[in-house]
């Protein structure tokens, strides 16, 4: 039996460096699930690491991609087959077939879709998860990239948890009406007066992108406020100047994983599919797998649709 994979042998671009392949299928393992994906959506957290940004943590060849919705096609007990998981934190889930551990394997609620399930793992648990280790009931939340998926549901669910103020900065103007929608207050990441006005009275600042605008905000912070990055999709670290007045603190979510038992694991997701049940999610666009490079393209255009290939056999 075949599979079919989306593989990086070396690292780079990841419309270079990826290769569709076709492999053997190996029998699965005993205690394992096997499961045929459907959807799975393209994220960064997806791309960067085939760009080497992560090198010391990465060998290849590696199967790409970290979340996905599929079916079970085979497991030790029949009555698990048929059912809808998320078959995370093992190989790459950008793949035909996935085997996985059904202890992580998450059940999918038959109410929530398949371009929704897709989406359930990073973005909403890492959001889930900030919210939880800095609460922010009361509060002056910043966000930066507040346009992306991860940036709205923390702005969203900190409205839900009691946030005094969420604003939020963006730079396509495709993302206000959402962000407002929200509950999530825009600003141009180019105000630079504003930004910084905005960062002074800020409780926490939840930053994805790093670089020049994250330094800026991190700098401008007061005494007793926090500063979370989660990301650096500037490329580039943040840099205060000298010791910040704002706690400064980083957010990875595999450090949460580490140390996370299989319970606590599944029970994340008890209190993420109520929550992800009020998400309305922007809009997706599939695309079958013979177009995957089509589906990177389009991740990359500012305002689009939420790219999600197709993995099932036409």
């Amino acid at each position: 039996m075949k599979n079919q994979a989306l593989i990086y042998r070396a690292f780079g671009d990841p419309l270079q460096a990826l290769r569709l392949e076709t492999v053997d299928l190996a029998p699965r393992a005993p205690g394992t699930l096997r499961v045929e994906m459907a959807l799975v959506p393209v994220n960064p957290s997806d791309l960067i690491p085939v760009t080497g940004a992560y090198s010391h943590l990465i060998t290849p060849p590696v199967v790409a991609g970290y979340e996905g919705v599929g079916r079970v096609v085979e497991a030790d007990d029949a009555a698990l087959v048929g059912r809808r998981v998320l078959p995370l934190r093992g190989p790459g889930t950008w793949q035909r077939f996935v085997d996985c551990d059904p202890t992580l394997a998450v059940p999918v609620p038959d109410d929530v879709d398949d371009p929704a399930a897709a989406r359930g793992y990073i973005n909403p648990l890492a959001a889930l998860r900030m919210l939880t280790r800095w609460p922010v009931a009361g509060k002056r939340v910043l966000l930066t990239a507040a346009g992306s998926s991860c940036a709205t549901l923390l702005g969203h669910w900190a409205r839900l948890q009691g946030a005094r103020e969420v604003v939020g900065l963006y730079r396509s103007q495709a993302r206000l009406e959402r962000m407002r929608g929200l509950g999530i207050t825009p600003l141009h990441e180019g105000d630079v007066e504003a930004v910084l006005e905005v960062a002074r009275k800020a409780d926490v600042t939840f930053d994805a992108v790093g670089g020049p605008l994250g330094s800026l905000i991190v700098n401008a912070m007061r005494e007793g406020s926090v500063f979370a990055g989660y990301g650096l999709l500037s490329g580039e670290p943040v840099t205060p100047d000298g010791f910040p007045r704002a706690a400064f603190e980083r957010f990875h979510l595999r450090d949460d994983l580490a140390v996370m038992s299989a319970a606590d694991w599944q029970g994340e997701f008890d209190r993420l599919w109520p929550l992800l049940r009020q998400v309305t999610f922007p809009k997706a666009e599939v695309f079958p797998l013979e177009r995957w490079r089509e589906a990177i393209a389009a991740f990359h255009v500012p305002g689009g649709a939420k790219p999600l290939i197709d993995f099932r056999a036409g």
